[in-house]
């Protein structure tokens, strides 16, 4: 139990602290091109930057991405971001609820809803953990924190790195059938840094998730974080799979090929960048690091700041290319630039 704290604790610091994001590869966010429209014929008060995901309508397209969870630290992280998610409109994740299994009293760090009583709650249990528990005592840890929705994460690569993490990695999908045929509220799956290829993300609609949370390649990187906290055998093993994954754009174009809702984790930075998400199908974005950078610099007010600006950045964004809401941006036509026009593009490969 104290590793699991321990654990926790040496992950806020080293996102809080370190670099630890991807070395070489970024969201590709930056290869898609908006229009820009010189009579927009509307006024920026007339745009509208709300969304509904998952049965709540978000004042803006903004989560607060899943982070933490598990110990007094992480409490204080829990209740300082939902309360700003609360004030300000957004949606919150909560990070890894397994400490609520292992350890006695972690439900506290999670329990935000009291200063978070609107607000779209998205619970977070690991698949390998799932796969090994009831449908009935997940709906158990879901109803303790009054989660609205359940992300059930997907991490092979951080857990490689991990010096006790899970090396059993099958029975992922019949997991994601069960529990969203089982559980009362909507199951999103949800990916740690590495993004989602278009096979998983048919698997995983014909499984009967709700939605995707991509959590492509470009932002944080959990495998460098754990290769940071990695002794020497499989130091080498993390330094080599550190910038590993798909991109965030590539991953939310390939959702809705699929025709799957998706939130756009994953590097995201700045009001273009959500724009970028939006246009390719993203019905909101998820920020994690940048806001927990926010937060021990600045608490809530630096938070609140920064997220604003972004708000600000792409109602501008939104009026420059000539549209009034979200869904108005997704019709609007986009050219496709750079790599991400190579992934896109279907491979010449002979099948086999």
């Amino acid at each position: 139990m104290q590793h699991i704290q321990s654990r926790k604790d040496e992950h806020l610091e080293l996102c809080a602290t370190r670099e630890v994001g991807f070395r070489s590869r970024g969201t590709l966010l930056d290869n898609v091109r908006l229009v820009h429209q010189a009579l927009p014929e509307l006024h920026l008060d007339e745009v509208d930057l709300s969304v509904e995901i998952l049965g709540k309508r978000l004042r803006a397209p903004l989560i607060i991405a899943g982070m933490t969870g598990g110990t007094p630290r992480a409490g204080r992280i829990n209740q300082a971001l939902a309360t700003v998610a609360e004030a300000c409109g957004y949606g919150f994740g909560l990070g890894s609820q397994r400490a609520m299994q292992d350890m006695g009293g972690a439900e506290i760090s999670y329990q935000v809803r009291q200063w978070a009583p609107t607000t779209l709650i998205l619970g977070n249990i690991g698949v390998m953990q799932a796969r090994d528990m009831s449908s009935s005592a997940i709906q158990q840890l879901v109803g303790q924190v009054g989660a609205d929705a359940l992300c059930v994460h997907m991490n092979p690569a951080m857990e490689l790195i991990q010096q006790e993490g899970d090396r059993d990695f099958s029975g992922g999908l019949s997991t994601f059938t069960r529990l969203a045929a089982e559980l009362p509220i909507a199951v999103v799956a949800k990916e740690t840094g590495c993004g989602i290829s278009k096979d998983v993300a048919l698997a995983l609609k014909a499984a009967g998730v709700r939605a995707i949370d991509v959590s492509g390649a470009g932002g944080t990187s959990w495998v460098g974080v754990e290769t940071l906290r990695a002794g020497e055998e499989t130091q080498a093993l993390g330094e080599l799979l550190w910038d590993w994954g798909i991109p965030t754009a590539v991953s939310v174009a390939w959702c809705a090929e699929v025709g799957i809702p998706s939130i756009a984790t994953g590097g995201i930075r700045h009001g273009l960048d959500i724009a970028a998400a939006l246009s390719l199908g993203a019905c909101a974005v998820g920020i994690a690091g940048p806001v927990l950078k926010a937060l021990e610099q600045g608490g809530q007010e630096r938070v609140r700041r920064f997220l604003s600006r972004i708000e600000q950045q792409l109602r501008a964004i939104m009026l420059l290319s000539g549209v009034r809401t979200v869904a108005e941006l997704r019709a609007r036509p986009r050219v496709i630039t750079g790599e991400l026009k190579d992934w896109l593009t279907p491979s010449t490969l002979p099948t086999r």
